[in-house]
Protein backbone atom coordinates (compact mmCIF):
# COMPACT_ATOMS: atom_id res chain seq x y z
CA UNK A 1 0.00 0.00 0.00
CA UNK A 2 1.68 3.73 -0.84
CA UNK A 3 -0.85 6.74 -0.18
CA UNK A 4 -3.03 8.38 -2.42
CA UNK A 5 -1.10 10.77 -4.62
CA UNK A 6 -2.77 13.44 -3.66
CA UNK A 7 -2.12 12.87 -0.01
CA UNK A 8 1.73 12.98 -1.01
CA UNK A 9 1.49 16.62 -3.20
CA UNK A 10 -0.49 17.92 -0.58
CA UNK A 11 2.74 17.10 2.03
CA UNK A 12 4.91 18.63 -0.93
CA UNK A 13 2.98 21.58 -1.28
CA UNK A 14 2.59 21.97 2.09
CA UNK A 15 6.17 22.64 2.57
CA UNK A 16 7.08 24.26 -0.12
CA UNK A 17 4.66 26.57 1.62
CA UNK A 18 5.98 26.50 4.60
CA UNK A 19 9.53 24.86 4.66
CA UNK A 20 10.34 26.33 8.04
CA UNK A 21 8.05 23.93 9.64
CA UNK A 22 10.37 21.21 10.93
CA UNK A 23 8.47 20.25 14.40
CA UNK A 24 5.27 17.84 13.12
CA UNK A 25 3.15 16.16 15.19
CA UNK A 26 1.86 12.84 14.06
CA UNK A 27 -1.64 12.02 15.50
CA UNK A 28 -3.81 8.54 15.85
CA UNK A 29 -6.52 8.01 17.84
CA UNK A 30 -7.17 4.93 18.99
CA UNK A 31 -10.48 3.47 21.22
CA UNK A 32 -10.50 5.95 24.78
CA UNK A 33 -10.35 9.38 21.97
CA UNK A 34 -7.01 10.67 23.24
CA UNK A 35 -4.77 11.98 20.30
CA UNK A 36 -1.58 10.38 20.66
CA UNK A 37 1.72 10.12 18.79
CA UNK A 38 4.85 11.15 17.92
CA UNK A 39 7.07 14.73 16.78
CA UNK A 40 8.85 14.60 13.37
CA UNK A 41 11.17 16.72 11.57
CA UNK A 42 10.48 17.58 8.23
CA UNK A 43 12.29 14.76 6.18
CA UNK A 44 10.40 12.10 8.67
CA UNK A 45 6.83 13.22 7.14
CA UNK A 46 7.79 13.10 3.75
CA UNK A 47 8.81 9.28 4.82
CA UNK A 48 5.63 8.56 6.21
CA UNK A 49 4.00 10.30 3.60
CA UNK A 50 5.18 8.22 0.91
CA UNK A 51 5.77 4.98 2.87
CA UNK A 52 3.74 5.44 5.94
CA UNK A 53 4.70 4.48 9.75
CA UNK A 54 4.87 1.66 11.74
CA UNK A 55 3.49 1.80 15.14
CA UNK A 56 2.65 -0.88 17.40
CA UNK A 57 -0.26 -2.35 18.04
CA UNK A 58 -0.69 -1.91 21.84
CA UNK A 59 -1.80 1.41 20.98
CA UNK A 60 -4.54 0.61 19.45
CA UNK A 61 -6.39 -0.39 22.76
CA UNK A 62 -4.18 1.85 25.47
CA UNK A 63 -6.57 3.01 28.07
CA UNK A 64 -7.48 6.48 29.13
CA UNK A 65 -3.93 6.76 31.01
CA UNK A 66 -2.32 5.81 27.97
CA UNK A 67 -1.24 2.02 30.09
CA UNK A 68 -1.38 -1.53 28.26
CA UNK A 69 -4.31 -4.07 29.35
CA UNK A 70 -2.50 -7.12 29.01
CA UNK A 71 -6.26 -8.33 29.52
CA UNK A 72 -7.02 -8.29 25.70
CA UNK A 73 -4.65 -10.90 25.40
CA UNK A 74 -2.76 -8.74 22.05
CA UNK A 75 -0.32 -7.74 23.59
CA UNK A 76 2.87 -10.30 24.83
CA UNK A 77 1.09 -12.74 23.06
CA UNK A 78 1.11 -11.13 19.71
CA UNK A 79 4.78 -9.56 20.29
CA UNK A 80 3.34 -6.37 20.38
CA UNK A 81 3.58 -6.76 16.95
CA UNK A 82 3.30 -3.38 14.63
CA UNK A 83 0.53 -2.14 12.46
CA UNK A 84 1.02 0.42 10.02
CA UNK A 85 0.07 3.98 9.93
CA UNK A 86 -1.20 6.23 7.29
CA UNK A 87 -1.50 10.22 6.62
CA UNK A 88 -5.30 11.39 6.41
CA UNK A 89 -5.41 13.30 3.64
CA UNK A 90 -6.14 16.68 4.05
CA UNK A 91 -5.17 17.23 7.62
CA UNK A 92 -1.42 18.69 7.33
CA UNK A 93 -1.79 21.65 8.69
CA UNK A 94 0.03 24.57 10.80
CA UNK A 95 -0.63 24.00 14.82
CA UNK A 96 -0.15 28.11 15.44
CA UNK A 97 0.52 27.45 19.60
CA UNK A 98 3.42 26.08 18.94
CA UNK A 99 4.88 28.45 16.32
CA UNK A 100 6.19 28.93 13.03
CA UNK A 101 7.86 26.15 12.86
CA UNK A 102 4.92 23.30 14.16
CA UNK A 103 2.58 21.61 12.21
CA UNK A 104 0.10 18.39 12.18
CA UNK A 105 -1.30 15.61 10.80
CA UNK A 106 -3.63 12.46 11.08
CA UNK A 107 -3.42 9.27 11.16
CA UNK A 108 -5.07 6.02 10.21
CA UNK A 109 -4.33 2.47 11.24
CA UNK A 110 -4.03 -0.74 8.61
CA UNK A 111 -2.86 -4.57 9.30
CA UNK A 112 0.52 -4.74 7.30
CA UNK A 113 -1.42 -6.20 4.02
CA UNK A 114 -3.21 -2.18 3.92
CA UNK A 115 -6.08 -3.55 5.48
CA UNK A 116 -8.04 -1.30 7.74
CA UNK A 117 -7.46 -1.88 11.21
CA UNK A 118 -10.76 -3.04 12.44
CA UNK A 119 -9.69 -1.48 16.09
CA UNK A 120 -9.22 2.41 14.73
CA UNK A 121 -12.19 4.32 15.61
CA UNK A 122 -12.01 5.96 11.51
CA UNK A 123 -12.33 2.11 10.35
CA UNK A 124 -14.99 1.52 12.75
CA UNK A 125 -16.93 4.93 11.61
CA UNK A 126 -16.32 4.46 7.81
CA UNK A 127 -17.76 0.58 7.86
CA UNK A 128 -21.07 2.45 9.22
CA UNK A 129 -21.26 5.46 6.59
CA UNK A 130 -20.75 2.59 3.91
CA UNK A 131 -23.66 0.94 5.24
CA UNK A 132 -25.70 4.16 5.19
CA UNK A 133 -24.56 5.10 1.72
CA UNK A 134 -25.56 1.40 0.59
CA UNK A 135 -29.18 2.11 1.54
CA UNK A 136 -28.75 5.57 -0.79
CA UNK A 137 -28.34 7.84 2.39
CA UNK A 138 -25.18 10.07 3.08
CA UNK A 139 -25.14 11.63 6.92
CA UNK A 140 -24.82 15.02 7.19
CA UNK A 141 -22.95 15.75 10.89
CA UNK A 142 -22.25 18.24 13.10
CA UNK A 143 -20.20 18.27 16.29
CA UNK A 144 -20.94 20.68 19.43
CA UNK A 145 -18.62 19.98 22.17
CA UNK A 146 -19.08 22.05 25.70
CA UNK A 147 -16.00 22.60 27.92
CA UNK A 148 -14.97 24.80 30.88
CA UNK A 149 -11.79 27.30 31.07
CA UNK A 150 -10.04 26.68 34.05
CA UNK A 151 -7.07 28.83 36.01
CA UNK A 152 -4.18 26.78 35.29
CA UNK A 153 -3.46 26.58 39.49
CA UNK A 154 -5.34 24.87 41.40
CA UNK A 155 -7.93 26.30 44.39
CA UNK A 156 -6.55 26.69 47.87
CA UNK A 157 -8.72 23.50 48.71
CA UNK A 158 -6.78 21.36 45.64
CA UNK A 159 -9.31 21.74 43.50
CA UNK A 160 -10.11 23.35 40.00
CA UNK A 161 -11.52 26.36 39.81
CA UNK A 162 -13.38 28.24 37.18
CA UNK A 163 -10.25 30.80 35.04
CA UNK A 164 -10.69 34.57 35.91
CA UNK A 165 -10.98 36.40 32.84
CA UNK A 166 -9.55 39.65 32.45
CA UNK A 167 -9.14 39.78 36.39
CA UNK A 168 -12.86 39.57 36.75
CA UNK A 169 -13.81 36.19 38.87
CA UNK A 170 -17.12 35.40 38.02
CA UNK A 171 -19.10 32.50 39.84
CA UNK A 172 -22.64 33.09 38.48
CA UNK A 173 -24.69 30.88 35.40
CA UNK A 174 -25.06 34.15 33.20
CA UNK A 175 -26.13 31.93 30.28
CA UNK A 176 -25.49 33.34 27.02
CA UNK A 177 -23.92 36.65 28.64
CA UNK A 178 -22.15 38.62 26.31
CA UNK A 179 -19.83 40.21 29.36
CA UNK A 180 -18.27 36.26 29.65
CA UNK A 181 -17.22 36.29 26.49
CA UNK A 182 -15.50 40.01 26.61
CA UNK A 183 -13.94 38.47 29.72
CA UNK A 184 -12.41 35.77 27.06
CA UNK A 185 -12.44 37.62 24.11
CA UNK A 186 -8.00 37.65 24.31
CA UNK A 187 -8.69 33.84 24.53
CA UNK A 188 -11.46 33.71 21.60
CA UNK A 189 -9.69 35.80 19.28
CA UNK A 190 -6.98 33.29 19.28
CA UNK A 191 -8.81 30.05 18.89
CA UNK A 192 -10.70 32.04 15.85
CA UNK A 193 -7.20 32.51 14.47
CA UNK A 194 -6.03 29.02 15.11
CA UNK A 195 -9.07 27.52 13.49
CA UNK A 196 -8.80 29.63 10.49
CA UNK A 197 -5.14 28.47 10.18
CA UNK A 198 -6.46 24.72 10.31
CA UNK A 199 -9.26 24.88 8.39
CA UNK A 200 -11.70 23.94 11.22
CA UNK A 201 -14.98 25.19 10.37
CA UNK A 202 -15.52 27.29 13.79
CA UNK A 203 -18.78 29.45 13.92
CA UNK A 204 -20.86 31.64 16.87
CA UNK A 205 -19.32 31.06 20.76
CA UNK A 206 -21.70 31.28 23.78
CA UNK A 207 -21.19 31.49 27.49
CA UNK A 208 -23.20 28.31 28.50
CA UNK A 209 -24.65 27.20 31.83
CA UNK A 210 -22.19 27.79 34.03
CA UNK A 211 -19.55 30.37 34.72
CA UNK A 212 -16.89 29.21 33.03
CA UNK A 213 -18.30 27.34 30.50
CA UNK A 214 -18.25 27.88 26.65
CA UNK A 215 -19.66 26.30 23.76
CA UNK A 216 -18.55 26.85 20.23
CA UNK A 217 -20.27 25.62 16.93
CA UNK A 218 -18.75 23.75 14.54
CA UNK A 219 -20.36 23.84 10.70
CA UNK A 220 -22.13 20.91 9.96
CA UNK A 221 -20.89 18.81 6.56
CA UNK A 222 -21.96 15.87 4.42
CA UNK A 223 -19.10 14.10 5.54
CA UNK A 224 -19.27 12.47 9.06
CA UNK A 225 -15.31 11.38 9.33
CA UNK A 226 -14.17 14.81 8.59
CA UNK A 227 -16.82 16.13 11.26
CA UNK A 228 -15.10 14.00 13.65
CA UNK A 229 -11.70 15.37 12.35
CA UNK A 230 -12.88 18.77 13.05
CA UNK A 231 -14.22 17.57 16.63
CA UNK A 232 -10.84 16.30 17.59
CA UNK A 233 -8.59 18.52 16.29
CA UNK A 234 -10.56 21.11 17.84
CA UNK A 235 -10.56 20.19 21.09
CA UNK A 236 -6.99 20.08 20.19
CA UNK A 237 -6.64 23.31 19.67
CA UNK A 238 -8.91 24.57 22.33
CA UNK A 239 -6.61 22.73 25.07
CA UNK A 240 -3.56 24.27 23.24
CA UNK A 241 -5.03 27.81 22.90
CA UNK A 242 -6.43 27.95 26.54
CA UNK A 243 -2.50 26.93 27.97
CA UNK A 244 -0.89 29.96 25.41
CA UNK A 245 -3.43 32.12 28.04
CA UNK A 246 -2.09 30.83 31.04
CA UNK A 247 -5.85 28.96 31.37
CA UNK A 248 -6.31 24.59 31.20
CA UNK A 249 -9.50 23.62 28.91
CA UNK A 250 -11.34 20.78 29.97
CA UNK A 251 -14.04 18.63 28.10
CA UNK A 252 -14.33 16.58 31.42
CA UNK A 253 -18.47 15.24 31.42
CA UNK A 254 -18.74 16.63 35.24
CA UNK A 255 -15.61 19.13 36.35
CA UNK A 256 -17.89 20.13 39.46
CA UNK A 257 -20.67 18.82 41.13
CA UNK A 258 -23.05 21.90 41.59
CA UNK A 259 -22.28 23.08 37.93
CA UNK A 260 -23.27 21.74 34.57
CA UNK A 261 -21.70 19.00 32.59
CA UNK A 262 -20.13 19.19 29.13
CA UNK A 263 -21.98 17.60 26.83
CA UNK A 264 -21.48 16.40 22.68
CA UNK A 265 -24.70 17.12 20.83
CA UNK A 266 -24.36 15.36 17.78
CA UNK A 267 -26.60 16.90 15.03
CA UNK A 268 -27.34 14.80 12.10
CA UNK A 269 -29.82 14.95 8.64
CA UNK A 270 -29.04 12.67 5.67
CA UNK A 271 -29.02 13.27 2.09
CA UNK A 272 -30.67 10.91 -0.32
CA UNK A 273 -29.20 10.15 -3.60
CA UNK A 274 -30.48 13.33 -5.13
CA UNK A 275 -28.68 15.52 -2.81
CA UNK A 276 -31.75 16.62 -0.90
CA UNK A 277 -32.42 16.50 3.17
CA UNK A 278 -34.30 13.43 3.16
CA UNK A 279 -35.64 14.38 6.68
CA UNK A 280 -36.88 17.59 5.22
CA UNK A 281 -40.59 18.43 5.63
CA UNK A 282 -43.53 20.52 6.77
CA UNK A 283 -43.82 18.40 9.94
CA UNK A 284 -42.24 19.62 12.95
CA UNK A 285 -41.78 16.49 13.69
CA UNK A 286 -40.00 15.88 10.32
CA UNK A 287 -40.24 13.25 7.76
CA UNK A 288 -40.91 9.61 8.36
CA UNK A 289 -37.93 8.78 7.53
CA UNK A 290 -36.89 10.78 10.68
CA UNK A 291 -38.89 9.02 12.78
CA UNK A 292 -37.55 5.97 12.16
CA UNK A 293 -34.36 7.28 12.66
CA UNK A 294 -35.11 8.58 15.93
CA UNK A 295 -36.95 5.18 16.60
CA UNK A 296 -32.98 3.19 16.30
CA UNK A 297 -31.65 6.08 18.33
CA UNK A 298 -34.00 5.18 21.33
CA UNK A 299 -33.84 1.59 20.98
CA UNK A 300 -29.86 0.93 21.19
CA UNK A 301 -29.45 3.94 23.22
CA UNK A 302 -28.79 1.59 26.13
CA UNK A 303 -26.52 -0.77 23.79
CA UNK A 304 -23.94 2.17 23.24
CA UNK A 305 -24.07 3.84 25.98
CA UNK A 306 -20.85 2.76 26.86
CA UNK A 307 -19.34 4.92 24.15
CA UNK A 308 -21.47 8.10 24.75
CA UNK A 309 -20.49 7.67 28.32
CA UNK A 310 -17.30 6.04 28.84
CA UNK A 311 -15.84 6.94 31.62
CA UNK A 312 -16.40 6.89 35.65
CA UNK A 313 -17.06 10.89 35.64
CA UNK A 314 -19.05 10.55 32.70
CA UNK A 315 -22.60 9.29 34.86
CA UNK A 316 -22.21 11.98 37.08
CA UNK A 317 -23.59 14.62 34.31
CA UNK A 318 -26.93 12.78 33.78
CA UNK A 319 -29.81 14.46 36.70
CA UNK A 320 -32.65 15.93 36.17
CA UNK A 321 -33.34 19.27 35.12
CA UNK A 322 -29.49 19.68 34.71
CA UNK A 323 -30.18 19.76 30.44
CA UNK A 324 -28.68 16.61 30.30
CA UNK A 325 -30.98 14.04 29.73
CA UNK A 326 -32.22 10.83 31.69
CA UNK A 327 -34.17 8.72 29.54
CA UNK A 328 -34.44 7.41 25.89
CA UNK A 329 -37.01 10.56 24.71
CA UNK A 330 -37.71 12.42 21.98
CA UNK A 331 -39.48 15.61 20.97
CA UNK A 332 -39.90 18.44 18.69
CA UNK A 333 -38.27 21.78 20.28
CA UNK A 334 -37.77 20.58 23.57
CA UNK A 335 -34.27 20.70 25.18
CA UNK A 336 -35.52 17.70 28.17
CA UNK A 337 -35.30 14.76 26.24
CA UNK A 338 -32.45 12.95 24.60
CA UNK A 339 -33.23 13.41 20.77
CA UNK A 340 -34.41 16.60 20.11
CA UNK A 341 -35.59 17.79 16.50
CA UNK A 342 -35.34 21.72 16.67
CA UNK A 343 -36.60 24.33 15.53
CA UNK A 344 -35.73 25.90 12.05
CA UNK A 345 -36.81 25.71 8.20
CA UNK A 346 -38.29 22.33 6.50
CA UNK A 347 -35.10 22.38 4.67
CA UNK A 348 -33.32 22.26 7.81
CA UNK A 349 -35.01 19.80 9.40
CA UNK A 350 -32.35 17.32 11.67
CA UNK A 351 -32.09 15.20 14.59
CA UNK A 352 -29.84 16.46 17.90
CA UNK A 353 -28.75 13.53 20.30
CA UNK A 354 -28.29 15.44 23.23
CA UNK A 355 -26.77 12.03 25.48
CA UNK A 356 -23.03 12.25 24.47
CA UNK A 357 -20.72 13.44 27.22
CA UNK A 358 -17.50 15.98 25.68
CA UNK A 359 -15.72 13.06 26.89
CA UNK A 360 -16.47 10.88 24.31
CA UNK A 361 -14.27 9.20 21.12
CA UNK A 362 -16.00 11.56 18.15
CA UNK A 363 -15.82 8.45 15.96
CA UNK A 364 -16.88 5.88 18.06
CA UNK A 365 -19.82 8.74 19.37
CA UNK A 366 -21.40 8.73 15.73
CA UNK A 367 -20.67 5.58 14.61
CA UNK A 368 -22.94 4.62 17.28
CA UNK A 369 -25.57 7.26 16.42
CA UNK A 370 -25.30 6.05 13.11
CA UNK A 371 -25.39 2.58 13.32
CA UNK A 372 -28.62 3.09 15.36
CA UNK A 373 -30.01 5.40 12.89
CA UNK A 374 -29.59 2.96 10.21
CA UNK A 375 -31.02 0.44 12.98
CA UNK A 376 -34.29 2.06 13.18
CA UNK A 377 -34.68 3.05 9.02
CA UNK A 378 -34.02 -0.19 7.90
CA UNK A 379 -36.08 -1.83 10.73
CA UNK A 380 -38.99 0.97 9.79
CA UNK A 381 -39.17 1.21 13.50
CA UNK A 382 -41.58 3.51 15.49
CA UNK A 383 -40.23 6.04 18.20
CA UNK A 384 -43.94 6.24 19.48
CA UNK A 385 -45.41 9.96 20.40
CA UNK A 386 -42.90 12.64 20.96
CA UNK A 387 -42.40 14.06 24.37
CA UNK A 388 -44.42 17.35 24.73
CA UNK A 389 -43.46 19.70 27.51
CA UNK A 390 -40.87 18.58 30.75
CA UNK A 391 -39.04 15.13 29.49
CA UNK A 392 -37.44 15.12 33.16
CA UNK A 393 -41.11 14.31 34.61
CA UNK A 394 -42.35 11.59 31.85
CA UNK A 395 -43.27 8.35 33.02
CA UNK A 396 -41.05 5.75 31.84
CA UNK A 397 -41.68 4.09 28.57
CA UNK A 398 -42.32 0.34 28.91
CA UNK A 399 -41.55 -0.23 25.24
CA UNK A 400 -38.09 1.07 25.72
CA UNK A 401 -34.92 0.32 27.66
CA UNK A 402 -33.55 3.13 30.51
CA UNK A 403 -30.68 4.04 29.95
CA UNK A 404 -27.63 2.61 31.86
CA UNK A 405 -27.44 4.41 35.33
CA UNK A 406 -23.62 3.60 36.01
CA UNK A 407 -20.56 2.52 34.11
CA UNK A 408 -20.77 -0.88 35.40
CA UNK A 409 -24.43 -1.61 33.96
CA UNK A 410 -22.86 0.25 30.50
CA UNK A 411 -20.06 -1.74 29.50
CA UNK A 412 -22.21 -4.93 30.63
CA UNK A 413 -24.50 -3.88 28.32
CA UNK A 414 -22.73 -2.92 25.34
CA UNK A 415 -20.09 -6.05 25.85
CA UNK A 416 -23.60 -8.28 25.47
CA UNK A 417 -25.38 -6.52 22.54
CA UNK A 418 -25.50 -8.00 19.29
CA UNK A 419 -26.71 -4.91 17.59
CA UNK A 420 -23.29 -3.28 18.65
CA UNK A 421 -21.18 -6.04 17.07
CA UNK A 422 -23.14 -6.42 14.25
CA UNK A 423 -22.24 -2.64 13.28
CA UNK A 424 -18.81 -2.19 14.90
CA UNK A 425 -17.22 -5.65 14.69
CA UNK A 426 -16.97 -8.28 16.84
CA UNK A 427 -13.11 -8.01 17.81
CA UNK A 428 -14.15 -4.26 18.52
CA UNK A 429 -16.68 -4.57 20.86
CA UNK A 430 -14.87 -7.26 22.79
CA UNK A 431 -11.63 -5.44 22.92
CA UNK A 432 -13.57 -1.79 24.01
CA UNK A 433 -15.29 -3.80 26.69
CA UNK A 434 -11.83 -5.21 28.22
CA UNK A 435 -10.12 -2.19 27.92
CA UNK A 436 -13.24 -0.55 29.89
CA UNK A 437 -13.56 -3.40 32.42
CA UNK A 438 -9.88 -2.95 33.55
CA UNK A 439 -9.94 0.70 33.62
CA UNK A 440 -12.84 0.20 36.15
CA UNK A 441 -10.58 -2.08 38.46
CA UNK A 442 -8.10 0.48 38.16
CA UNK A 443 -10.15 3.37 39.04
CA UNK A 444 -12.04 1.63 41.74
CA UNK A 445 -8.43 0.51 43.15
CA UNK A 446 -7.48 4.19 44.06
CA UNK A 447 -8.82 5.41 47.36
CA UNK A 448 -10.86 8.89 46.80
CA UNK A 449 -10.67 11.60 49.70
CA UNK A 450 -14.21 11.76 49.83
CA UNK A 451 -13.53 7.71 51.82
CA UNK A 452 -11.66 9.37 54.33
CA UNK A 453 -14.50 12.32 54.78
CA UNK A 454 -17.17 9.69 55.02
CA UNK A 455 -15.86 6.52 56.47
CA UNK A 456 -12.79 7.63 58.26
CA UNK A 457 -14.73 7.85 61.87
CA UNK A 458 -17.70 6.36 61.15
CA UNK A 459 -16.76 3.08 59.99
Amino acid sequence: MTAPVNAIDEARAFFAEHPQVDAVDMIFTNMCGVPRGKRLRQHEVMAVYENGRFLPISVTFADITGRDVEETKLLWETGDADCHCWPVPGTLVPTPWGGPGAAQFLTSFHELDGTPHDLDPRTVLQGVIDRLKAIGLTPVVAVELEFYLLDAKRGPDGRPRVASGGGIERSDIQVYGLAELDDQRAFLDSLYAGADAQGIPLESAISEYAAGQYELTLRHKPDAMRACDDALTYKRLVKATAAQHGMEATFMAKPFADSAGNGMHLHVSMLDESGQNAFASDDPEGTPLLKQAIAGMRALLADSFAIFAPNANSYRRFRANSYAPVAPTWGVNNRTVSFRVPAGSPSSRHVEHRACGADANPYLAVAALLAAMHHGITGKLDPGAAIVGNGYEAPADPNADAMPSNWFAAVDRFARSEAMKEYLGVRFVDIYSIVKRQEQDRYFAEVPELDYEWYMRTA
